[in-house]
């Protein structure tokens, strides 16, 4: 399993939600889990490593958290913009308005119901990785020119690694 790249048609479907947490969903989440740590991240959605299923994983301030069909609950009205980043986009990086507070809640890996709050980073990682399970981009929040400008510098980056 690999992280995959913009253009990957997992990354634009809205992901399936889980039935029943078994040894599969262990084991995809363990793999979840490496492909984070190898890239350096602070979060990873399941689409991103080609499963198309309601699952990310966080491990941000300190706090590692696993959350399989997560709902957002409230949000606050406080918004701040903040350059964001991607795994499926490397390289790239834009401005990105989000909610400054989130609360959420999914089951863990044990299927007990938690729920998670956060604010700063750990809020805009929430927002982020849910966006991932709706098919969502962290490019589609930016307006029309940086999209644009983003998505050329993310194509000039691809043909110099080839």
């Amino acid at each position: 399993m690999s992280i995959r790249t913009y253009g990957d048609s997992v990354l634009r479907r809205p992901a399936a939600k889980v039935e029943s947490i078994d040894r599969c969903i262990k084991d995809e989440c363990a793999t979840m889990v490496e492909e984070m740590l190898r890239a350096n991240g602070v979060g990873i959605a399941a689409p991103q490593v080609g499963i198309s299923k309601r699952i990310f994983i966080l491990d941000v301030d300190e706090r590692f958290q696993v959350l399989i069909n997560p709902k957002i609950l409230e949000t606050s009205e406080d918004v701040e913009e903040t350059d964001e980043a991607c795994l499926s986009l490397p390289g790239i990086s834009g401005p990105v308005a989000r909610s400054r507070w989130v609360r959420v809640r999914g089951l863990d890996l044990d299927g007990h119901l938690v729920e998670l709050e956060g604010e700063g980073l750990l809020a805009r990682a929430i927002q982020h990785e849910m966006d991932h399970l709706d098919g969502v981009l962290f490019i589609d929040h930016l307006s029309p020119a940086r999209r644009a400008s983003a998505l050329k510098e993310f194509r000039r980056l691809e043909r110099s690694e080839a």
